[in-house]
């Protein structure tokens, strides 16, 4: 099942915030992203790559949860997001 939704701002390089819940949730972690978190070295430049996301809508599909976060793999223009 696919899901499509706006993105509405990045928590850090591999999570999101949508305008509009999944599964419960407004926020997604992408599947198979392992981001550095906050204070780690590469945090800046993950953040800001996923930075150009948003506001554009993109492709969900939904693998699990974790975190109280939807994860799955995301798609903008039939391309993998990561």
């Amino acid at each position: 099942m696919t899901i499509r939704r706006k993105i509405k701002n990045i928590v850090d390089g591999d999570t999101f915030k949508t305008y509009r819940k999944v599964r419960g949730t407004n926020y997604v972690r992408i599947a198979r992203t392992n981001a550095p978190e906050r204070g780690q070295r590469g945090y800046g430049p993950a953040k800001a790559r996923l930075q150009r996301f948003v506001g554009k809508t993109v492709t969900l599909v939904p693998q699990g949860r974790s975190y109280n976060r939807v994860v799955a793999d995301v798609r903008y223009k039939r391309r993998r997001v990561r």
